[in-house]
């Protein structure tokens, strides 16, 4: 038995975090090589470790559900520190993953932060800021992964937000910043169908995440008021890590082939019921 993504090779940035963590499991759990990023090289390598434990030959076995052939060696996985928003950092990350299991075939842009702030309140500063690690590092991204695409074709997944689309008074420059993401998802699609490239580019757009990320905008507020409790709280919008990964490997996979320049949405039907 193989899995969803035996032995694709895979990058993805910001897999220290919440989202990422749990994509780059995922996709280790079904076969796939992956090299995942973050700026957190302290819990970078210590996931490695787990990882390669977890998933490696002679390790400490296979994840909760996952079959012995999906099994992942332990050179496998792979962490490099990076700034995504550094395009030094994107020329030299490609190039190890080339030098270590050759072109990507998935790209999951993936990193990012989050800060609120009005517009009326909100500082010039943070804007920038959240522009460079949420968009700039999703340009500088797909314009690698392209690259390194052309000669055998690849996935890329842009993680953008409902706030690319839908106003939230409290996070204009977040919302900026997925716009942009939306936007740059939109037009390399179209590129690299015009090239005649077999390079599929997407972008999806969760609501509330229960991750470090969202928990620091609302310190104090206890998890069943965020997370999604069918008993205490029906109404609740945020979802799993796990939930949003695994629409991550559905549109990094094969399975998506028909899919390509889209805005994937995430969000819990959102659209009708507003914040």
């Amino acid at each position: 038995m193989t899995g969803r993504v035996q032995d694709k090779v895979a990058l993805v940035t910001g897999g220290a975090g919440g989202v990422g963590q749990a994509t780059v499991r995922l996709l280790l759990a079904e076969g796939a090589k992956v090299m995942f990023t973050d700026v957190n090289e302290g819990d970078g390598q210590r996931l490695q470790a787990e990882w390669a434990a977890e998933f490696g030959v002679g390790g400490t076995g296979s994840a909760v559900g996952v079959s012995a052939a999906s099994a992942a060696p332990a050179d496998r996985v792979r962490f490099c520190r990076q700034d995504v928003a550094s395009a030094d950092d994107w020329t030299r990350v490609m190039t190890e993953l080339e030098q270590a299991w050759g072109a990507p075939d998935i790209v999951i842009n993936n990193a990012g932060i989050l800060i609120a702030g009005d517009i009326e309140n909100g500082s010039v500063e943070d804007f920038r800021r959240i522009m460079q690690v949420n968009a700039e590092s999703v340009f500088l991204g797909t314009q690698a992964a392209v690259k390194a695409m052309k000669a055998r074709g690849g996935s890329i997944v842009n993680m953008a937000s409902v706030s690319s689309w839908m106003p939230i008074d409290g996070y204009a420059a977040y919302g900026a910043s997925k716009a942009a993401v939306g936007a740059i998802t939109r037009s390399a699609a179209l590129h690299c169908r015009k090239q005649k490239l077999r390079i599929r580019v997407n972008s999806l757009h969760p609501d509330g995440i229960w991750t470090p990320m969202t928990q620091s905008q609302a310190p104090g507020v206890p998890a069943k008021f965020m997370l999604f409790d069918p008993v205490k709280n029906p109404a609740g919008r945020a979802c799993l890590p796990e939930q949003i990964a695994s629409v991550l490997l559905f549109l990094a996979s094969d399975e998506s082939s028909a899919i390509n320049g889209a805005e994937i949405r995430a969000d819990g039907a959102i659209l009708g019921v507003g914040l």
